[in-house]
This record gives structure tokens, sequence and C-alpha cells, in this order.
């Protein structure tokens, strides 16, 4: 089955193709490559070729252009930065990551955030709706649920209550303001002017 750009890989700013999480895991075993969002902790990869890793144990010297932060590099950045008691939304983290890539892709790096360091607080990343559909990816089906709960946020039908007040945009623009630039004031309504008739003698 071939590969599918931006759900199984995608290109960095150098023009290589990258693999994903997504892909790692639909394989079910660690390649052994060293790839970049390896989700079984490089279990296959002799230690030279591990990423940031030289055969003498140092660490090799990159370029500032090897360094240049990938789309999941800057998802996980954007969604440390999402404010405890508050959630967005794949789409709001997909927009702000400034590449033109599905909300599905945001919702790929969230499933393999767990394995990242510093630690990536995916469970309060939701849909556009408020609901978390991405508990099953958590270590328990509730889990998700209690995390954002402990952060006082109330859940209820796999739903977070009062969304759009507890929605958190990580361009920082609020909805009202969203709306009110997009809407225009109706003009004024013009009353009808009346000729009065005037009796001919």
């Amino acid at each position: 089955m071939p590969l599918k750009e931006n759900i199984d890989f995608y290109y960095n700013e150098q023009g290589l193709m990258v693999l994903t999480a997504k892909f790692h895991l639909d394989r079910g075993t660690c390649c052994g490559n060293g790839c970049k969002h390896c989700p079984y902790d490089y279990e296959n990869v002799p230690e030279p070729k591990k990423a940031g890793s030289s055969p003498s144990g140092t660490r090799s010297k990159k370029s500032p252009e090897a360094e240049a932060p990938s789309f999941y590099d800057k998802v996980f950045e954007l969604v440390r930065k999402i404010p405890k008691g508050r959630a967005t939304t794949y789409g709001a983290i997909a927009e702000a990551a400034g590449i033109r890539l599905s909300a599905r892709m945001v919702g790929w790096a969230m499933n393999g955030a767990g394995h990242v360091k510093p630690t990536v607080p995916a469970h309060r990343v939701v849909n556009r709706n408020g609901m978390l559909s991405g508990k099953h990816h958590f270590a328990t089906p509730t889990l998700m649920q209690e995390l954002l709960e402990a952060e006082g946020i109330t859940v209820k039908n796999d739903t977070i209550q009062d969304f759009k007040h507890i929605f958190w945009d990580p361009q920082g623009k609020s909805p009202a303001t969203k709306r009110s630039s997009a809407v225009k004031p109706a003009p004024p309504v013009k009353k009808p002017t009346t000729v009065k008739k005037t009796k001919k003698p």
C-alpha cells in the first residue's frame, strides 16, 4: 500500500521525507533506522545511530539548517503553552503552526506525544466541538477526562462543557474579535418619502 503524504510522512524544511509516528505505529515495530518520530524509543537502533549520538558517545555538531524545527516540534511547542484549565482544538494548533496541513496531522502528533520530553499536555487538545476524540490513545479510556477534570474543566458525555469559554486560541485571537471583524453593521434604513398631492383649482 503506498504511503500517504501528511499521514505516513511529510517533507521537512530541507525537502527530506520524514516518516510519522503513525507510520511506525501501523508498522508495529521500530525499523532500526533512527527515525525522528520513533514511538518505540529506538529499541532496534544501534547506539551510534540514535538521534544525537556518535560512535564516540558525544553529540555530533549539526548545521543551523539541520536544527530547524519540524512540524511535530512546532505542534508540541504550541501545546505546551496551553494554560491549565484551558483547551484548544487540533485545527487551531495546525493553523498556528503555520503549515498547511490538516488537523488530523496534529492528532497523530498528539498520539505520539506520550514519548516526548519535555512532556506535552495532549489532553488539552480536543476536536472543534470540544469532544475528547483522542481519549482512546491514552493509557485508559477515562484518563483524558480525568486529567481535564483535575484542572477544573467539566466534562460530560466526552465533551467539554462551556467550551467557548474554555477554548484557548494559540494565536491570541478571541472568538468575539473574529466575529466583530467579520460582521459589518447593517446600513441605516431610509424612511420612505411621501409626496402630498395638491388639488387643482
